[in-house]
């Protein structure tokens, strides 16, 4: 497996921003990712955000990130929106991602564009219009909608990142185990099925990448 390797011009380590609209979202959509670039990148910071949710939800967040991140350098923000209304507080939202450009990120994770949940569009939305000039890789949540479009970057991930990401799904997401459509099968499917795309015969996690640049000259 090729190393997955972030490059900063600046005298520090490399700094991630993770936007999730949800408590799980993150976790879902990129958490092997996450573990890997952990595991690569040690020196890595990580500025962990969650936009809705309150009580369990918010602590759920809390744990799992604690879980995943580990002993890496991180900050971790919940500031409450409401879940499903994003959109209807963009004004509110807006503010609140503009204050997220002092993190000075080097690889933003968030939200697919198309994706027809609309406090995942918004997400996604206000962090292309929040950070411009960002390497931003836009991850996929899979649900009832059939919302899943043809990826164009992939993560190939070992066993145990896989394995890990589903421990952890399984157990600091107690509210979401009721939902038919929130099991390991379709969590390792569709890892599955990114594997198959990207001719391994093991798993990965799949993004959308709109614009990658290449640095120096």
């Amino acid at each position: 497996m090729q190393g997955f390797k972030l490059v900063t011009t600046a005298s520090r380590p490399p700094r991630v921003l993770a936007i999730g609209a949800h408590a799980d979202d993150i976790e879902i959509g990129c958490g092997g990712t996450v573990l890997r670039l952990i595991e690569e990148h040690p020196e890595l910071k990580f500025h962990w955000v969650i936009l809705t949710g309150t009580g369990d939800r918010k602590a759920e967040a809390r744990h799992s990130a604690q879980a995943l991140l580990g002993p890496i350098a991180a900050s971790v923000e919940l500031p409450g929106f409401q879940d499903g209304f994003l959109p209807y507080s963009a004004l509110e939202v807006k503010q609140y991602f503009e204050s997220l450009k002092s993190f000075a990120p080097d690889l933003i994770l968030t939200h697919y564009r198309n994706d027809l949940h609309q406090d995942h569009r918004l997400a996604c939305e206000l962090t292309w219009s929040t950070f411009r000039d960002h390497l931003i890789l836009e991850y996929e949540i899979p649900k009832y909608d059939g919302d899943l479009g043809t990826p164009n970057f992939y993560v190939p991930l070992r066993e145990e990142h896989v394995r890990r990401k589903i421990d952890i799904l399984s157990k600091h997401f107690a509210s979401q185990q009721v939902k038919h459509w929130y099991e390991q099968e379709t969590f390792l499917g569709l890892m599955r099925i990114r594997g198959m795309e990207c001719h391994i015969a093991g798993y990965a996690e799949a993004f959308h990448c709109r614009k990658v640049i290449l640095a120096g000259a």
